[in-house]
């Protein structure tokens, strides 16, 4: 199911100019735990003020490298993404993550685009005008994914990275790779109601 998303992300960077900075190949996808209503979340590899993994303070972020690749952005799906979504929601929650991720993709987050400076119904409207427009083009074999109901494999951490660490005060790992993950097995519900994705057609 994480693969999914990354055709996902792949398809949407290529149908949305608003989109055409993201770097899908620079993106990890994971499955994680609950946090609050959330449905996913976003984190970023760079301290803003800096952006680099060298922040104030002493502190760095862990460096995370996927196929020889620098990880910017990691995005956690969470068990409301998989339990408690319809598949529209769960595109829009792609979409909403995205929109968050600085226009230079350089690993920090769009400073206008966090919840404290954009109100929430603003915000939210801009995401639903985004996936409405999307959803008009995409290619049904990319979205039908998102339609599934059963066990489901995604991939999920064995060993999770620190927010950040104080240099000179951690012991700990402070890279991650493709040996840190796992793929694991967990149950994919979605109403039976709504709109049916895997329906649409084809779309080139």
């Amino acid at each position: 199911m994480t693969l999914a998303v990354k055709r996902l992300i792949r398809d949407m960077v290529a149908r949305l100019p608003e989109l055409a900075h993201v770097k899908p190949s620079r993106i990890l996808v994971v499955a994680g735990e609950a946090r609050r209503a959330s449905r996913a979340t976003i984190r970023p590899a760079h301290f803003r003020e800096t952006r680099a993994r060298g922040g104030r303070g002493g502190l760095r972020k862990p460096l995370i490298r996927i196929g020889g690749r620098k990880i910017l952005y990691v995005i956690t799906l969470r068990p409301l993404w998989f339990r408690a979504s319809t598949p529209e929601q769960r595109v829009g929650t792609v979409l909403h993550e995205l929109w968050h991720a600085s226009e230079r993709f350089d690993g920090t987050l769009h400073r206008g685009r966090v919840h404290g400076r954009l109100p929430r119904p603003r915000f939210e409207r801009r995401i639903r005008a985004l996936r409405d427009r999307y959803l008009a083009v995409a290619a049904g074999e990319v979205l039908a994914p998102f339609t599934y109901s059963g066990i489901a494999l995604a991939r999920m951490w064995l060993e999770r990275p620190a927010g950040f660490y104080r240099v000179g005060e951690y012991g700990g790992r402070r890279t991650y790779t493709e040996k840190q993950l796992f793929l694991g097995l967990l149950r994919m519900k979605t109403p039976t109601t709504g709109r049916t994705l895997a329906r649409s057609p084809s779309r080139r």
